[in-house]
């Protein structure tokens, strides 16, 4: 019989905080069948401040409410073609900011992409939570619901 984790355990979907971003909160479904971590993202566009790249674009942080918006502005560190779930290549800006969850403070690299059909705006892929967290599929919201 295994002995306890020192990790601490998260649910398949837990609310997280994007503060660099101006998200206070987002529902993320935790995906580790992905390996990057992704954000519904509109209206992206690319510009140049000080010579560097940077992205500027908007967020439904609520599912099925399109009333909320946020704005947000992050460096560039990329851009990266990525498969979906589908099996279609896209090709998405990489933007990397930090994340809140269970009072731990993770920085994280995002691709941006529309995701209005999906039912989570944002995924929380594997390569975000190794090493900080487990997974226990059958369980939600180990942090509280917001």
């Amino acid at each position: 019989m295994p002995g306890k984790s020192p990790l601490p355990v998260i649910g398949w979907r837990e609310w997280i905080t994007l503060p660099d971003l101006g998200i206070e909160r987002i529902k993320a479904k935790i995906d580790t069948g992905a390996r990057s971590s992704s954000l519904h993202a509109y209206d992206i566009r690319g510009f140049k401040r000080r010579g560097v790249s940077w992205v500027r674009f908007r967020v439904h942080p609520v599912q099925r409410n399109h009333r909320i918006a946020v704005e947000a502005e992050a460096r560039v560190i990329g851009k990266r073609t990525v498969r979906t779930s589908g099996g279609h290549d896209t090709l998405r800006w990489v933007i990397e900011t930090d994340a809140l969850l269970g009072g731990a403070r993770l920085p994280i690299e995002i691709t941006l992409t529309r995701r209005d059909a999906m039912g989570f705006r944002m995924l929380l892929g594997r390569q975000a939570v190794r090493g900080h967290f487990l997974v226990d599929p059958g369980r939600s919201f180990l942090f509280g619901k917001l």
